[in-house]
């Protein structure tokens, strides 16, 4: 099910980016202010758990454009910082800057991370907190912007192959940054070297739609040459996403402990662990809850 969704999405960036309606740049979202203030106390609420971990970084993840009705949740991850970003746990991460059509490093404060979120209504974030040998290193990595600059990949593809240097994505540039925090590598091709050894390998999906492979010719963030020539025969992509790197994080670091939260229409919850929260953001037992003000 999980790869049909996937392809599902792919052909939806296609045709919507043909139409030119979707939004994968850099402009904020339209949100009225009541909105935004949902948004708001989503971000606060967030800051406020991780204000008591102790962890020095988290991977962190949000809705983008929304995905719900494909199956999908999570579209963007970067990397969440408790301090050198200039603001507590603001976060560092590869963003698509349209006017110049080019991938680019770009640092927010978590507020800004989250009012991203294309809905609303119900937004959701998730927050993997690292154990310490995991997350000083990854800190110290994200903060050498040398590094961070150097893994970085200007040419942008939304399905980047995984293990390819040609075009890099939002999640495959923290993959890869994720990798030379533990091998020392400061190139691209040493980052994905380490992901293989180390097991890091995204789910291929198989793409029957003729409109994806059609986009890559005409949409400037849709591109198919990087991917292998007999994954291009048997249509199958191979991409970086946001939950492939939680549960490649996950499995490498049992004891990393994953946070997700949601504003709907009780308020924020938040859940650790456990099943994934339910589409309506409803609390559950167990869960905790901030009634919306």
């Amino acid at each position: 099910m999980k790869r049909w969704f996937v392809a599902a999405l792919l052909a939806t960036v296609a045709l919507s980016a043909q139409a030119g309606v979707l939004r994968t740049c850099d402009a904020p979202p339209r949100s009225s202010p009541a909105e935004q203030d949902r948004l708001l106390q989503l971000a606060a609420a967030i800051k406020a758990r991780l204000a008591q971990s102790p962890a020095a970084a988290a991977l962190v993840s949000r809705t983008g454009t929304d995905l719900s009705r494909l199956g999908l949740r999570y579209s963007h991850a970067g990397i969440a910082l408790r301090e050198g970003l200039g603001s507590p746990w603001a976060v560092r991460q590869l963003f698509y800057a349209c006017e110049a059509s080019e991938g680019r490093l770009f640092d927010q404060g978590l507020a800004g991370f989250v009012l991203g979120a294309d809905d609303v209504q119900t937004a959701f974030v998730s927050v993997l907190l690292l154990p310490p040998e995991a997350a000083e290193p990854l800190a110290r990595a994200t903060l050498d912007r040398d590094l961070a600059l150097q893994l970085l990949e200007s040419r942008y593809s939304a399905n980047a192959y995984a293990f390819s240097t040609r075009y890099q994505n939002c999640n495959q540039w923290v993959a890869e940054l994720l990798a030379a925090s533990f091998n020392g590598a400061r190139d691209r091709a040493a980052a994905q070297a380490w992901l293989r050894e180390a097991g890091y390998a995204p789910e291929p999906v198989q793409v029957e739609s003729a409109w994806v492979w059609l986009a890559g010719s005409f949409v400037p963030h849709l591109h198919f040459d990087d991917h292998p020539p007999e994954a291009i025969a048997e249509r199958r992509v191979q991409t970086s996403l946001p939950d492939r790197l939680e549960a490649f994080a996950l499995a490498r670091w049992p004891q990393a402990q994953r946070l997700e939260f949601c504003v709907g229409p009780e308020g924020v919850v938040m859940r650790e662990g456990g099943a994934p929260l339910g589409a309506d953001c409803r609390a559950a037992p167990g869960d905790q809850l901030t009634p919306g003000s």
